[in-house]
């Protein structure tokens, strides 16, 4: 099962949906490759631990720039952290992660929030439109992993008076692309497995 989300599984709602997933789940990775200055200090670090550990998770911090991506094969849940969607993607590649991930979204839980949400599916082209500037690996290539032909905007309450035009530019996106993209509050996500889709909204 593949979960997108806005910053982790940080609402009731969401730990409620995942908790009918991983009754017989004990292992947990957190990926925090996607921080390419903070990696395991990441702020957020501490949260989704605690998160993963009220689903009776135990938690490991893996680095894909440090270890082999092969050993979260070994993980029931796999989450991906937010940070740069270009240096993740580029990680990915450059690593040989993209044939670990697509079992682990089918057989067993995949987590992206944040840039990996961008990253797990068909694109980086609508965060292109908003911060080309994190570009900093020198992608040509923007396409996504396409675990999924999902499209997802997080943070967008938090993100829609910080930038300008932020709503008018993702409608001209989708416009422009024949696209729907689905606008994630922080404490949002949608869970897909298989051709089963469901969207969970914070109250």
């Amino acid at each position: 099962m593949l979960v997108l989300c806005s910053n982790g599984l940080s609402s009731d709602a969401l730990k409620s949906e995942m908790q009918r997933y991983v009754a017989k789940f004990t292992k947990a990775a957190l990926v925090v490759t996607a921080d390419n200055e903070y990696q395991e200090n990441n702020y957020h670090i501490p949260r989704c631990v605690e998160e993963l550990e009220q689903l009776g998770l135990s938690t490991d911090i893996i680095d894909i720039d440090v270890s082999d991506p092969h050993i979260l094969l070994q993980y029931d849940v796999v989450e991906f952290i937010g940070g740069n969607p270009f240096y993740l993607i580029n990680s990915i590649r450059r690593n040989g992660a993209e044939g670990v991930l697509k079992p682990i979204s089918i057989e067993k839980i995949l987590i992206g929030w944040s840039a990996a949400a961008f990253v797990f599916g068909p694109t980086l082209d609508l965060v292109n439109e908003y911060s080309p500037e994190m570009n900093i690996v020198g992608l040509t290539d923007l396409s996504g992993l396409s675990l999924t032909e999902i499209e997802v905007l997080p943070h967008y309450s938090r993100f829609v008076s910080r930038f300008h035009d932020f709503e008018e530019r993702c409608v001209k996106y989708e416009k422009s692309n024949s696209k729907h993209v689905i606008r994630l509050n922080d404490g949002d996500g949608i869970f897909i497995n298989g051709d089963n889709k469901m969207l969970i909204r914070v109250q």
